[in-house]
C-alpha cells in the first residue's frame, strides 16, 4: 500500500500568542492523499530550521554543488525579534514556499522529512494554556488575493464569530462536538455548508445551519437570488428527503438561481425550482476538482438544513427569513417571460427526471397554467372536458329505436317474471 503523502498545504493566516511569553504561530491547512485535512501551528524558526534540514538531505537540489541545480525555494532567515509587522509581510513569502515545496519531483516533496514536519502535533491538537488575561488573536490571509497575487497581502481580519443554535454531534473524525450557546470562530466558510471553525482548543468541521450571527438572525454575506442563472453540472447523485427539495442524478445540467451559505442552493430546471446540495455540482465547463474535494469533503454528507434542527435556541427574537420555493418559481417565471418578450419556451423534460423529481408531483398552488408540448409557440394546456350525467332509463327510451325499445321491454317481462315465481326443482 502506497504510503501518505501530502497533497496540498494552505496557509490561513497567523495567530499572535502570548503565553508562556508574545510569540507569533502560522496557521497551515495541510491536506493528505487519504483526503483527511490537518491544522498545524508553526513558527517561522520552525520553518527555517525544516527548510535547512532539508537543504542538508538534497544537497543537489539545494544547489550546494552546483548552483544550477537548484530547484529547492529559498526561505529568508529568521529575525532576532518578530513583530507583527513582520510576521504578517512574511505571509507571501511562506505561501509561496509552501506551494513550492509540493511542486517539488517525489522523492523530496514525499521524503519522510517533509512528511513529518506537517504531520499532526500534540501542540496541534492541544495548544499550549490561554493566557489568563489576553486571549490569542488570530488573523487571516485573504484567500482570493493569495491564490491571485501572492505579493499582495491583505491587512489582518478578526475572525467571524458566530454563536452555536442547538448541541451537535460529530459525525466523523474531522467535525467537532459543539454545544447549544458556543461561540466559535470561523476560520474558512466554505461553499459546501461546511465551516472551518475553532471553539476554545477545539478544531474542526461544522454545519453552518447549526451557527447564526451574534447581531442579528439574517446572515449579511447571503447573496442575493439571481434568476439569469448560472449553468452548474451534477457531479453526484441526490435523492430529494423534503419537499421543496429537488432530486437529481449525476451529470445533470441545471441552473443555479441561489447561492445561500448554508450550503443549500436553490436551483431551477425548466420551471421547476428546488433546494439541491452545493457540494454535488461543479460549474460548467470547468474541469478542476469541485470544493468539496479541493477540501477532502467528498467523503461527507451535505450538511443538515437548518429546517430540520430540533430544539433550536436562538437569541434572536424573530427567525430567519427564507424565500418560499413558490416565490422562486413565480419570479423566474416573471423573468423568463420578460426575457423572451413575453413567449416562454418549453422546457425540455422527459418522464425519468419528471419522475425523479418530487416537486412535480404537487399541485400548482400559484394558479399558473402549465405548458403543452404541441405547437412551436407556448400554448396552454386546455382544460379536460366535463363528463356529462347518465340520463334516465326514461329519456334513454324516449330516444332509441323501435328495435331496442322492443329489447328493453322483452328484457324487463321476463326479469319479473323470474322474480315472481321461482324456477322449479
Amino acid at each position: 500500500m502506497e504510503a501518505t503523502y501530502i497533497r496540498h498545504v494552505e496557509l490561513l493566516g497567523f495567530e499572535k500568542r502570548f503565553f508562556p511569553s508574545q510569540h507569533y504561530v502560522y496557521l497551515l491547512m495541510v491536506k493528505w492523499s487519504d483526503l483527511s485535512e490537518k491544522l498545524v501551528y508553526r513558527t517561522y524558526p520552525q520553518i527555517h530550521t525544516f527548510h535547512k534540514a532539508l537543504k542538508e538531505m538534497f544537497p543537489i537540489e539545494a544547489g550546494e554543488i552546483e548552483r544550477k541545480d537548484r530547484i529547492i525555494p529559498s526561505l529568508p532567515a529568521p529575525r532576532w525579534v518578530d513583530s507583527q509587522k513582520s510576521t504578517e509581510t512574511r505571509q507571501s513569502t511562506l505561501a509561496e514556499y509552501s506551494h513550492a515545496l509540493i511542486s517539488l519531483p517525489p522523492h523530496i516533496s514525499r521524503c519522510s522529512l517533509l512528511c513529518s514536519f506537517f504531520s499532526i502535533r500534540a501542540e496541534d491538537e492541544n495548544p499550549p494554556t490561554l493566557h489568563p488575561i489576553k486571549r490569542n488573536e488570530t488573523y487571516v490571509l485573504s484567500r482570493e488575493k493569495a491564490r491571485g497575487n501572492m505579493s499582495e497581502i491583505s491587512g489582518p481580519v478578526i475572525l467571524d464569530s458566530y454563536r452555536v443554535i442547538t448541541d451537535y454531534r460529530k459525525i466523523s473524525k474531522h467535525q467537532i462536538d459543539l454545544n447549544a450557546g458556543d461561540l466559535v470562530e470561523i476560520v474558512e466558510k466554505n461553499p459546501n455548508g461546511w465551516w472551518f471553525c475553532l471553539c476554545e482548543l477545539k478544531r474542526g468541521w461544522v454545519p453552518a445551519s447549526y451557527l447564526e450571527p451574534l447581531d442579528g438572525p439574517e446572515e449579511a454575506e447571503d447573496a442575493e437570488p439571481d434568476y439569469k442563472g448560472e449553468l452548474y453540472v451534477t457531479t453526484k447523485a441526490y435523492e430529494a428527503e423534503q419537499d421543496d427539495e429537488m432530486s437529481l442524478g449525476l451529470g445533470e445540467t441545471i441552473e443555479v438561481i441561489h447561492k445561500l451559505l448554508d450550503g443549500w442552493w436553490v436551483i431551477r430546471r425548466g420551471e421547476q425550482t428546488g433546494y439541491f446540495p452545493s457540494m454535488f455540482l461543479l460549474k460548467a465547463g470547468r474541469r478542476e476538482k469541485s470544493e468539496a474535494e479541493r477540501s477532502g469533503l467528498q467523503r461527507e454528507k451535505p450538511p443538515p438544513r437548518r429546517s430540520t434542527i430540533k430544539n433550536v435556541q436562538s437569541i434572536h427574537s424573530r427567525p430567519r427569513h427564507r424565500l418560499s420555493q413558490d416565490t422562486y418559481r413565480r419570479n423566474s417565471r416573471r423573468f423568463l417571460q420578460k426575457k423572451s418578450g413575453g413567449h416562454l419556451a418549453e422546457p425540455q423534460m422527459t418522464a425519468k427526471t419528471t419522475a425523479m423529481t418530487p416537486l412535480s408531483e404537487r399541485k400548482n398552488q400559484d394558479n399558473i397554467p402549465e405548458l403543452s408540448g404541441s405547437g412551436s409557440e407556448a400554448e396552454l394546456k386546455k382544460p379536460a372536458p366535463v363528463v356529462p350525467p347518465r340520463p334516465s332509463p326514461e329519456l334513454i327510451l324516449e330516444r332509441c329505436t323501435d328495435n331496442t325499445r322492443k329489447k328493453v321491454s322483452v328484457h324487463d317481462r321476463s326479469r319479473a317474471r323470474s322474480s315472481g315465481s321461482p324456477d322449479p326443482v
